[in-house]
């Protein structure tokens, strides 16, 4: 005899079977690389099986969340359908796992050979996903580039500005003409640099160098233009938190849309971006003090 709560968390899952299964589909519909597409279909089949052996239990049919459904398939525009579909198996894998050993042997009496069963099904669905090759991750090495060189070297030039110069209007007029040049100089360096090898196209590969190098520019440029021009160190003190967030988010997507650890990568550009940082702050204001330069 199913419990109550047995039978209402199989119907949570077979609901989160379909919810993925129209993710998948709705998804392959704007996907332009046929191969991810038909790879997106076929995962979505697998979610339908899915679907269909928990309603072999329930004896019953399950509507999904097509808010979330939605919600999925903006995202996967915006920020990439591999960093979505790795999101979403990973969420609904930690869900699963929450109700750990005892619902694994209700489910091991009730519905037999079903551990079996769906193992074998997640792993050719991983399989699955490890297939998918969007283009966005193939440029992601120059989009790290991009924002760290600016997170570390921007960063630096900012603090040290700081103190050298005490005024924000300065700051920011310093900061826009490095950055735009830096921007310039940095998509120009990618340019050449993946001119000669095979599999990546150099003009892309140098637009996402540029524009995360651009983006992050913007982003710690904004306090100093925001702020009175006396409120220098609140500006600095914001940059650098944002700093922090930008590092945390980008190391975030990639941990998740690459399957590698976020907490290593996010301690390590952390600690150079907030050294450099520290280390130009104190030059900028030697430079000041023993220079005798006054702005």
């Amino acid at each position: 005899m199913k419990s109550e709560n047995f039978m209402k968390t199989i119907k949570g899952f077979q609901a989160d079977e379909l919810l993925e299964y129209y993710v998948y589909v709705k998804i392959a519909r704007f996907v332009k690389d046929k191969n991810d597409r038909d790879t997106l279909l076929k995962i979505a089949g697998e979610e339908q099986k899915h679907y269909e052996i928990w309603k072999q239990y329930t004896k019953c049919d399950v509507k999904p969340n097509m808010f979330i459904v939605y919600w999925y398939v903006i995202l996967a525009r915006i920020l990439g359908y591999t960093f979505i579909i790795k999101k979403m198996e990973n969420s609904l894998t930690e869900f699963k796992g929450m109700f750990g050993e005892k619902l694994e042997r209700e489910l091991a009496v009730q519905i037999p050979d079903i551990k079996i069963l769906l193992q074998d099904e997640m792993e050719h669905e991983s399989e699955l996903i490890d297939m998918i090759d969007e283009e966005k991750l193939k440029y992601a090495g120059s989009m790290v580039l991009g924002l760290n060189d600016a997170l570390v070297e921007f960063t630096g030039s900012l603090a040290g500005w700081t103190f050298a110069m005490q005024s924000n209007r300065l700051i920011s007029l310093a900061g826009l003409i490095t950055g735009i040049a830096a921007t310039l100089s940095m998509a120009s360096s990618e340019y050449l640099s993946v001119k000669h090898e095979e599999g990546k196209n150099p003009i892309k590969s140098s637009l996402y160098t540029g524009a995360a190098y651009l983006l992050t520019v913007v982003i710690l440029i904004l306090p100093y233009l925001l702020l009175p021009d006396n409120r220098f160190v609140t500006a600095l003190l914001i940059m650098l938190a944002a700093v922090i967030i930008i590092i945390a988010a980008f190391n975030y997507y990639i941990s998740v849309a690459k399957s590698i650890s976020f907490k290593k990568k996010f301690l390590e550009m952390s600690l150079i971006s907030l050294s450099v940082a520290a280390a130009s702050f104190v030059i900028g204001l030697l430079v000041k003090k023993f220079l005798g330069i006054e702005v």
